[in-house]
């Protein structure tokens, strides 16, 4: 099977950015990459297009970092409590997921997309925790989160 020449339209994780070109397998590219809209095939006619299509995108993508900059801004020294029933150990009866921290930040006023919310490992025990958030590619937030029991 021969690799395939795309343009990447979006950011996908361990390939690359949005408007890089790179170099895949066919059949991730067919089967996955093409039918999600995160690439298109890096044709002439294609690729001028990209050279366009950056320049819009560099003016977008600074705007973004500046709003994501602000978010970032109101998370320093925010802690969000979460209450969950615990047992024996302070070990919880489920774990704290990314939708009760994003609905806890909804509660505060700020709104963050539960995927942006990055947990390294469930949160299972009480005690306080440090979360990350990504809000832009450059801009990550940390987030402390107090566990409590119900």
């Amino acid at each position: 099977m021969s690799d395939v020449k795309v343009i990447l339209t979006d950011e996908v994780r361990g390939l690359g950015n949005r408007g890089e070109v790179v170099s895949v397998a066919a059949g991730y590219a067919r089967n996955f990459l093409l039918p999600k809209e995160l690439a298109y095939l890096a044709t002439p006619g294609n690729v001028k297009r990209l050279e366009q299509e950056k320049k819009r995108y560099d003016v977008s993508q600074a705007k973004e970092k500046d709003q994501a900059s602000t978010v970032a801004k109101a998370f320093e020294g925010l802690t969000i409590t979460v209450r969950k029933k615990a047992g024996e150990h302070d070990a919880l009866y489920g774990s704290v997921t990314a939708s009760e921290l994003a609905e806890a930040l909804a509660g505060k006023g700020i709104t963050v997309d539960r995927r942006r919310i990055e947990l390294e490992e469930p949160i299972k025990r009480l005690g306080k925790h440090t979360v990350h958030v990504r809000l832009h590619r450059e801009v990550i937030a940390t987030l402390n989160v107090e566990v409590v029991a119900a």
